[in-house]
């Protein structure tokens, strides 16, 4: 079925809610780890956590999944949850958190549009890191077509752009 009539532009993806086998454990690495603040908790089943005082931007509970497994390779679901940093720095500072957390990236890319860091949480569940660049940057073809691309992110210079900011 097609519909013609774009969606509207104002549009936004509001929140992940995620099955996780462990509530703590999740809530180790989502707020722990990466930095998330815990904004509402319903015992050992269910938090909401987000960034910035917003009401939730990830929910987890265990509601249908206390104890579970992972998704096994070859199923249907979540490719990856992906959190958008404002700037370059700040997605420098989160390769700093999760490489200082000892959790290993699974990748790491440069898409043109924006750099990307790929890793899992403590469920499997995949889990992107990235900041866009301003749309003047983005790459395009001769006629103006957008022009995305999958390159081998320089980490490097990516964990520089952290120590610059730090002043160290």
């Amino acid at each position: 079925m097609q519909n013609d009539s774009p969606i509207d532009p104002r549009v936004r993806i509001g929140h992940v809610h995620l099955k996780v086998a462990n509530l703590e454990r999740s809530l180790g690495f989502y707020c722990g780890v990466l930095g998330f603040q815990l904004m509402q908790r319903y015992g050992s089943e269910a938090a909401f956590v987000s960034a910035g005082g917003y009401h939730h931007h990830i929910g987890l509970n265990t509601w249908e999944s206390p104890g579970g497994s992972p998704s096994p390779p070859g199923a249907t679901g979540l490719y990856h949850l992906a959190i958008l940093y404002p700037t370059r720095a700040e997605l420098a500072e989160a390769l700093c958190r999760v490489t200082g957390a000892g959790i290993a990236l699974e990748g790491a890319s440069d898409h043109g549009v924006s750099e990307a860091l790929y890793l899992r949480d403590p469920d499997q569940n995949g889990v992107e890191l990235y900041w866009d660049r301003p749309p003047e940057q983005w790459p395009r073809t001769a006629g103006g077509q957008l022009a995305m691309f999958t390159r081998p992110l320089d980490l490097n210079g990516l964990l520089a752009e952290a120590k610059s900011q730090s002043g160290t």
